[in-house]
Parts: structure tokens; sequence; C-alpha cells
């Protein structure tokens, strides 16, 4: 008898992109077959919050979660709080964000990355405030926040050192800060998800702080369909975007899994155990709107 797979939750991806449509079906039926047995599908502005929801009600192993991520912060609505705020209410699984920071997107970004085409880029003061604002709705609302960072570890340390946050925690997606920042973020409710881009070569830094992680703050994810693995790492693929961009087959979850598994040398087995407890706590936990 073959062995079962392994119970692996995606805190991280974005399976509403639009790239993905042709091929979203299959990927729903072939997910669970993976082991894959829940992941938060993460908004990014009201214009794919709708995206979100008729997706995550038909699939109900799919956590909505919806936000305002820095890099649409210049571009959203002048009622954008209200719309988030009754998004959330008529959604009681659905957590905040993708929220956060985004220093990379004013420094170093290209002015043409097609990325960002049509983006006003928000300074990061515009950026905190919105931030703030979100994370303070999900303290009052009782739900966990999932938090983009790119080169503002500082800022938003500072940010959540200020603001009202969530007693069920957040997730800081991604996690690509210094190891040495990390007890700091832990002990404000922090949750650190691995990505299988990590495991490029030059990413050892990062790779490192993952090892100051408590196990208990744990999580893995894929941001599916961006942050590709490195070739000799990917075990799924899909085709290329219409735009020719490669794509992060969600599949992939199970070898970030095996990666990090294999960094903290500890087992699979042993690490899908504690990775489910934690999403379990962080996002399935039923807290009460304060």
């Amino acid at each position: 008898m073959s062995p079962q797979p392994l119970r692996l939750y995606d805190a991280h991806c974005h399976l509403q992109f639009d790239t993905l449509a042709p091929h979203l079906e299959a990927l729903l039926e072939q997910l669970p077959a993976l082991g894959v047995a829940g992941a938060v599908v993460n908004g990014s502005c009201p214009g794919d919050w709708e995206d979100v929801s008729k997706l995550c009600l038909r699939t109900p192993w799919l956590l909505p979660s919806y936000g305002i991520h820095p890099w649409d912060c210049g571009n959203r609505p002048a009622d954008w709080h209200e719309l988030l705020e009754a998004r959330l209410l008529a959604e009681p699984r659905a957590a905040v964000g993708e929220i956060g920071l985004d220093r990379w997107m004013l420094d170093r970004a290209a002015p043409d990355d097609p990325r960002l085409a049509g983006m006003k880029r928000a300074p990061l003061p515009e950026q905190a405030e919105v931030c703030g604002a979100q994370l303070a709705l999900a303290a009052r609302l009782g739900r966990p926040a999932s938090v983009h960072c790119l080169e503002a570890f500082g800022p938003l340390l500072e940010l959540l050192q200020k603001t009202r946050l969530p007693s069920r925690g957040f997730l800081l997606h991604a996690y690509s800060g210094p190891a040495e920042m990390v007890p700091a973020f832990a002990e404000l409710g922090a949750y650190f998800s691995f990505n299988g881009a990590f495991l490029e070569t030059r990413k050892r830094k990062v790779r490192e702080a993952f090892l100051a992680v408590p196990a208990e703050r744990l999580l893995v994810e894929t941001d599916a369909p961006a942050m590709m693995l490195p070739g000799d790492r990917v075990e799924f693929t899909l085709p290329p975007s219409p735009a020719g961009e490669h794509q992060n087959h969600p599949g992939n979850l199970r070898v970030a899994y095996a990666g990090l598994a294999e960094l903290r040398r500890t087992s699979r087995e042993e690490l899908s155990t504690t990775c489910a407890h934690n999403y379990a706590r962080l996002f399935l936990a039923r807290g009460p709107a304060q």
C-alpha cells in the first residue's frame, strides 16, 4: 500500500490571477491529490476581491484574504476602507491581506517594470498609513493578517510596535528579513512563511533566518503563480503566461516543504504536522471581534 500524502498548507498564494484561469480547474482537482489540504488566496485590491470570493466560496479548502497591497496603495479608491470592512463582515472566514510595505518598488524597481505598469508608486509613509489602518481593522474584527515586506523591515517593525495588532497574529509572507529581527517580530505575534524560491543558492542568508524562527511560528507558501523555484528544484510546471513570464505551479508547495525540512534537519512528516497546527491556529481559529 502506498503511503498517504502529507497534509500540506499553502499560507499565501494568488490562485485568482488571470494568468492561471486556463489551468485553474485542473489545479483545483490536482492539488488535493498532492496533499494540499488548505491554502490562503490573497486579494491585493478591490478589483480582484470578487474573484477571490467566488473562488473560495466554491472551493471550501481555500480561504479568502482581502487587502490593499503596497503596489496597489497609490491607486486605491477613496472608499477603500469601507469596501474592505464590508467585505470582511460579509465573509467571516476571511483574513486581511495582502498588505504591507515595499521600498524595493520605490528605490530599485525599473521605471518600465511591466509588473508595475499603471501603478502610482505610493511613498513609504503613505504605504505605512494604509497598512496600519488595515492591521487595526484586522485587530478590531478578530482576523489574522498577511503582510508583504520588501526592503523595509525596519520601518515595518516600527509600524507594528505602534499599531494595534490582531490577537491571532499575522503572517510575514515570504520573510526575507534578517535573522536578528525574527525575535522582535515573533514577540509581536508574527508567523513566518518559507517560500520555495529561497532554495536558490544565493538566498543563503534568507534560509539562515528560518533557522531562527520558532517551530510554533513556521509556515510554508508558494505565492503562486509568482516566486519561481530554482529550475533544478521545480517538480510541477505550468505554461508561461500570455506575456511570456514563468508561472509557479502551486503543487511546488511540496518542494518548499521538503526544502525547509532539509534546512531545519527535521522530517517532512514532523514539519507538516507542525505547520498544520500553525496554519489552524492562525487562519482557522475563530477569534472574537474586539
